[in-house]
């Protein structure tokens, strides 16, 4: 990574939980296979690196293509070997076209090639910029990312309803295996049970941001996750992630990391074990980590010098300074909603 600020983040606070090393490094310096799950708030990104090729895994909202454009330049990603739209609600594709505005891409991949909304349609137009169009993808498909195996699992049979119509993926990286269920919910969890797909992974990317009805026991059963994430925004409307979901995955002895509590999280592979790192803890900065961040002594929110946001600070309001996030919330600022520092 060539920025100082992504090295920075690729450092900041190891998580205590099994499996974890003191060597966590980003794909530009060494690292073979890592999975950024992108804090875009109530919504769903994350974008996952293997040999040097790249998938992305939905996009956020609307409002996120600024971040998705920003996260991709800072990790210097012009090329997409895959971008994969689980569904077509707006939280997973509205930030797609960002990332269609900064990078290329080979294949474009979701469960259906027509919905009627905007966004949809945004997403659609600037594939076709490109030259491209959505492949849509069938339970049992498999393509490679690198020297990882991924495969479809679902959705298996159609579904009136959009969450049930996500795609469902499972990455294998040696012994290490990662499974990304978009919405889906107890209806489409179903159906993967009964197509007898093997589902046993060590991360899972939790179904429908924590909802009720996703996540289910004899779901989890199969998946026998060591780690949980879920993308979910901090006190959400929906009351996601919900105590049931939460409740079952405590049952099932799973680690659970959050992007409303850690941030983006970003999870590497040996092939062996998994790591994880974060954007923040939990608890204020025990390390004292800093990092650079651009200020607005006006507006009092404070940004990554990467945030597009930066260029329309006023000089006379704009401060470059070296401190950590704990600094900066105690002196009066708060973050960017864009760049989400």
């Amino acid at each position: 990574m060539k920025k100082k600020t992504v090295a920075m983040l690729l450092t900041v606070l190891l998580l205590a939980v099994g499996g974890c090393t003191e060597d966590v490094r980003g794909p530009a310096d060494g690292t073979e296979f890592a999975v950024h799950f992108i804090d875009v708030g109530q919504a769903d990104a994350a974008l996952v690196v293997c040999d040097g090729e790249v998938m992305l895994i939905d996009g956020g909202n609307r409002e996120d293509s600024q971040l998705i454009y920003s996260y991709l330049k800072q990790e210097n990603i012009a090329h997409l070997d895959y971008i994969v739209a689980t569904h077509a609600h707006e939280d997973h594709i509205g930030g797609l076209p960002g990332a269609l505005n900064y990078a290329t891409v080979d294949t474009a991949l979701c469960s259906v090639d027509e919905y009627d909304s905007g966004v949809f349609k945004t997403f659609v137009d600037q594939l076709a910029k490109q030259g491209k169009e959505i492949t849509v993808t069938g339970a049992g498909d498999t393509f490679r990312l690198g020297s990882a195996d991924v495969q479809v699992l679902g959705p298996v049979w159609a579904s009136d309803d959009p969450n049930n119509m996500s795609v469902v993926l499972r990455i294998e990286y040696g012994e290490t295996s990662f499974l990304f269920t978009g919405d889906a919910e107890r209806e489409e969890e179903e159906d993967i049970l009964d197509a007898g797909f093997d589902l046993e992974s060590t991360v899972l990317k939790v179904g429908h941001h924590g909802s009720e009805n996703s996540t289910t026991y004899p779901f989890l059963r199969e998946v026998m996750p060591e780690y949980a994430v879920i993308s979910v925004g901090e006190g959400n409307s929906y009351g996601h992630p919900t105590p049931e979901a939460l409740g079952r995955l405590r049952d099932a002895g799973v680690t659970v990391l959050r992007t409303d509590e850690r941030g983006t999280i970003i999870c590497t592979s040996d092939g062996q074990t998994v790591s994880f790192a974060a954007q923040r803890d939990e608890e204020e900065d025990p390390l004292g980590t800093k990092m650079e961040y651009v200020l607005n002594t006006s507006s009092k929110k404070f940004h990554l010098p990467t945030c597009g946001g930066v260029k329309d600070i006023k000089e006379k309001n704009r401060a470059a300074v070296f401190e950590t996030r704990s600094e900066l919330v105690s002196r009066g600022y708060a973050p960017c909603g864009n760049c989400k520092p």
